[in-house]
């Protein structure tokens, strides 16, 4: 609960931020525990107090160097954008470095035929074959997608911008039967539950059932099937470029991850065993 006028302000320069949902929940959660843990005011704080809590989460053996970084960043922003303080020379460690994992096309194929409810087939269709993000699938309405020019939008996507996507003629055909069989109009959200949008848990849930249903013991969740659209796009000869766009990264070097995990090219080389 916020009962601090700093953390009040943190709270409206997020919104005018345009900062994600969750990245303004993170925010103001962990400033508030750095709060609880000093027993201080946001104007008393020092750099030391900063360390010593950041010490202190680091020591969570669950907490990851990303969940870190993420921490890190949240007092960053409010001691720094909204205090004024100058907290930039905290060090903390990397974000660790770990390809993402991939789903052969086997095993997408197998998640689509284990899945046995028609609106969590239509989710992995569409995640698959766009590569969107679950926040981008959730928010999706039938008056995004031009199905007769087989292209859809995602309107306000990360960063607050508008991009395309490609839309599949297996989920274009899958979602017209859906769509007349439910009745569904224009203006509805895609995936919604009596008239509300399906929950990310619920999608979570669903993609994690599909996945021990078909038996894949790799850790399957929403962005593996935008990992594999990015690796298989990219084994399939598509430019990288086109890629980062339908992804909607800002930079190039995020989807240069792909081309270290791309199986199909690593398969191509030989061995020098063999030449021997």
């Amino acid at each position: 609960m916020i009962i601090n006028e700093h953390l009040k302000k943190l709270s409206t320069e997020i919104k005018l931020r345009g900062f994600s949902p969750h990245t303004a929940k993170m925010y103001l959660f962990y400033n508030q525990k750095l709060l609880d843990y000093t027993k201080k005011k946001p104007e008393d704080i020092t750099e030391d107090d900063i360390k010593d809590f950041l010490a202190y989460k680091f020591s969570d053996k669950s907490l990851s160097n990303a969940s870190i970084a993420l921490i890190k960043a949240a007092l960053k922003f409010f001691y720094t954008e909204i205090l004024g303080k100058n907290i930039s020379q905290i060090k903390t460690p990397r974000k660790s470095k770990k390809l993402p994992i991939i789903l052969t096309r086997n095993e997408i194929k197998s998640l689509l035929d284990k899945t046995e409810n028609i609106k969590h087939k239509l989710i992995i269709e569409l995640l698959y074959s766009t590569g969107l993000r679950l926040s981008e699938c959730i928010n999706l309405k039938y008056s995004d997608l031009d199905l007769n020019e087989g292209i859809g939008w995602v309107r306000m996507g990360k960063g607050s911008k508008d991009r395309i996507f490609i839309i599949s003629e297996m989920f274009k055909k899958d979602l017209l039967e859906y769509k007349e069989k439910n009745n569904c109009n224009g203006k509805e959200n895609i995936f919604s539950v009596n008239g509300r949008r399906m929950s990310t848990r619920g999608i979570q849930h669903a993609i994690k059932i599909s996945a021990e249903r078909a038996g894949i013991e790799k850790d399957v969740h929403v962005h593996t099937l935008r990992h594999s659209f990015a690796t298989h796009l990219l084994e399939n000869g598509v430019d990288i470029r086109k890629i980062q766009k339908l992804l909607g990264h800002s930079n190039l070097q995020t989807t240069q991850i792909y081309t270290q995990v791309s199986s199909e090219e690593i398969k191509k080389i030989k061995s020098p065993l063999d030449t021997l």
